[in-house]
This record gives C-alpha cells, structure tokens and sequence, in this order.
C-alpha cells in the first residue's frame, strides 16, 4: 500500500512540477530582462530546486566515449556481451589498433544496493587505459516481470559465475561494496570445484565480509531489528503499470531515504548552496550539484528474496565468516581458495562498511600465500572515497593496476615478480 501511495503522490505533484519546470524556464530565458537580476535569478532557481527535488530520476547513462591508452585517445563503446532478465554485461570496447598485445580482462561487479551501476563511472572510466573493462549493469526489479522468476543471493553468485565463464580465463574480478559477500562466494565455489575459469585475481572494496568488525549504524540496525522487521516493513509489491506488477520489492526509494537520512544536514546544506549558486549565478558550482544528484537520486529497486537473504545471512546471521554459509545447499569454504591473489580495500572514515569488515576475507582466505595477498586502508576517505574521487584515483587506482599486473596468470606463468613497496604490505 505504501509503494501505491508513493505512486500517487508523484503523480499528484506532477502538474505542480511541470508549472515550476515552466517558470524556471521564463525566469532564465535571455529575452527576460529579470533574467540577469537577483530577483529573477531567485525565482528560477526556487522554481528548480523544487523541480528537481521532487523528480523521479531515471537510469544514467556511462558516457564514456573515449579514454587514452598508451597515452593516445581511443574511441570507447559500449556493448552488451551477456545477459539475463535480472542483468545484463557491459563490455566498454576500446578501439584499440590491430595486432597490439591485449589488456587482461576484468570484470567489475556494481553493487545491487539502490544505485545502479553508473555509480561506478569514475571507477570504469579510471581503469579503461589499463583494461578491457567489463561490468554488471543490474536492471531495476521493478521493470520486470513475474514471469522471470525469482533472484536471490544464489543466483547473484551464479550470474558471476556464468560472467567470469563468458569472459574466459586470467579474468580478474573487481568487487565494490556489497558484491564482495557474493564474489568472494563464487571464488570459493569454483575453487572447490577446481574450475579453470576462476579469476586470477579478486579485489574486494568497502565489503561486508564480516560485520561484526567495527559495526556501523546500518550493520547495528540489521542486528537490532532482525529479518522479520524487514520482512514486515521494507518489502513491498510494485504498483501497476509497471512492467514488475506484483513483484515484491525492496523500493530503491526506501533505500534512498536512509542514505539520506544518515547524512541529512550535509543533503540540506547541499541544496541550499545550489539555490545560492544559481541565485549568484555561479554556473559551474551548479552544475557539479547537478551531476552528483542526477546519479545520486536515481535509484532502483532490489527483489525481495535477495535483499531478505542478503539482510538474514550477512548482516543478521553473519554465516560467512562463521563459516555456515551455503551455496545451492553446498557450505561455503573459503579455505579452498589457493590460487585467486586477494587485495582489500578500506577507508578509514568509511561509516556502511567499518574498518576491517572488508580485511576479515584474509583470514578467511587462509590458503592464499602471503605473497599473493594485500591489505590497504586509504586514509581520510568514507565509504564513496574507497572507489571515487581524487584520492581513489592517486592512491588506491595504482595499487590496483600494479596488483593486478602482479597476478595475472601470464604473470604468474612467466616468474613475474610484485615488487613489494612498503605501504602495500
């Protein structure tokens, strides 16, 4: 009923949006001689902040058409090289000239959290001169329909499977936030299946392997509540016309409302300087608040077995680490991973995943020679720090890069040695 009435609200606002749409655009045009004063400028930007804080957002696109390799700029593409109803596998296709020695390939796994995958573009874009970058593009559980069938957190972990068996062998594998659980999952059971497609290496950032490290609000929510509130109160079923009629959801609106609610002075600070960017005319701020919101408010929804089953067994229950987690019935050893290179990426102000949630998969990974395995706290950084922005891009994309270099299978097969640096240990 909720969902239905978030429905109706966003309709019954329309008319009002579309007037301030309008009066944005009368206030702003250059044929106004208001336009250019402060009062003019005042109302268009009133008349803005109430369109877009009242908007629904829709997917984002990647746009990313071009990168540099061997410091000359390619031409980049997007193309689909797998899908399910529930996913579907982006390839970014440099234009590469021919007979030039490929990149290794990696696989980057988008968390199912609320956000889509373009979250990760700064991420994509940051590793596109260094590999043939491919990434899990979720689809909204909202837009499809019942008879696809049900997706929980066994069926994540075999569509990561079934990817890394698409992309063929000495993949590696790129994990950002909730991913790690499910990835670290699918290394273990191709492992201890001794399949030949398992990635060469695995890089978890900002995950919750182990919760019970450190907790944060939302790993105490999970606890404090249990499955059965979530169950209750967060589930819900898509409105009609949707193409996910009847499907039970977790909204990603409800998602969005507690991110925001975690950071509610800062969102409210945000806004009110965009409106005294515009009021000052001050075009580039603006435009900054623009593009940050335009990705951070579009969100998705997630199906409700996965974020049940994701809630009970990682957040509540906390199996993995506790060794009880299982897979299609089969029970999860990460011991059994030997020859999958492990990397851990923490921030140090990070306040969704606590440090040392994401370090706990060493210890479960305790077959892993300790030369094949590193651990980095990123100084100064919260949780989106870990896989954006200037500190991402200088301290941790290069360790990254040199990683993955390190463990290739080529690598490995050829006696390449890491060269150690101090901060990397």
């Amino acid at each position: 009923m909720f969902y239905h009435l978030y429905e109706m609200n966003h309709a019954a606002v329309q008319p009002m949006r579309a007037m301030a749409d309008a009066t944005r655009i009368l206030y702003s045009h250059p044929l106004n001689p208001f336009a250019q004063t402060p009062w003019g400028r005042s109302i268009a930007g009133l008349a803005e902040l109430f369109e877009r804080t009242t908007r629904r957002y829709g997917k984002p696109e990647f746009g990313l058409t071009s990168t540099i390799v061997d410091w000359k700029p390619v031409a980049v593409t997007e193309e689909v090289v797998w899908s399910s109803p529930f996913c579907r596998l982006l390839h970014f296709k440099r234009d590469l000239p021919k007979g030039r020695k490929p990149d290794r390939k990696l696989l980057m796994v988008a968390p199912m959290s609320g956000h889509y995958a373009t979250l990760l573009r700064g991420t994509v874009e940051s590793m596109l001169p260094y590999a043939e970058v491919y990434i899990t593009d979720w689809v909204d559980a909202r837009t499809i329909p019942l008879s696809a069938g049900r997706f929980d957190l066994d069926d994540y972990v075999d569509h990561i499977i079934d990817m890394l068996h698409e992309l063929g062998p000495d993949t590696h594998v790129m994990a950002v936030c909730q991913p790690s659980v499910p990835v670290l999952m699918a290394a273990a059971v191709m492992e201890s299946r001794g399949d030949p497609m398992a990635p060469s290496t695995m890089v978890l950032m900002g995950g919750p392997i182990d919760t019970r490290i450190n907790p944060t609000a939302v790993n105490r929510l999970a606890e404090e509540r249990g499955i059965d509130w979530f169950r209750e109160n967060v589930v819900m079923t898509v409105p009609w016309p949707n193409n996910g009629f009847m499907r039970q959801v977790y909204p990603g609106f409800l998602q969005l409302g507690g991110f925001m609610g975690m950071n509610l002075d800062r969102h409210i600070s945000a806004h009110k300087d965009f409106f005294f960017h515009l009021v000052k005319n001050d075009g580039d701020s603006a435009e900054k608040h623009r593009e940050f919101y335009d990705e951070y408010l579009a969100v998705m929804d997630l199906t409700a077995e996965f974020y049940l089953q994701t809630v009970d067994s990682v957040f509540v229950k906390h199996l993995l680490p506790k060794g009880e987690m299982k897979h299609r019935g089969e029970l999860i050893d990460c011991s059994k991973i030997r020859n999958v290179a492990l990397m851990t990426v923490e921030g140090e102000n990070d306040d969704i995943s606590g440090v040392g949630q994401t370090q706990a998969a060493h210890t479960l990974c305790s077959n892993i020679p300790d030369d094949m395995r590193v651990h980095y706290v990123q100084p100064a950084v919260g949780h989106y720090g870990v896989f954006n922005g200037s500190r991402y891009r200088s301290e941790i994309l290069p360790r990254i890069v040199d990683f993955q270099a390190s463990f290739g299978r080529s690598a490995r097969e050829a006696g390449k040695k890491r060269l150690k640096r101090p901060d990397m240990a």
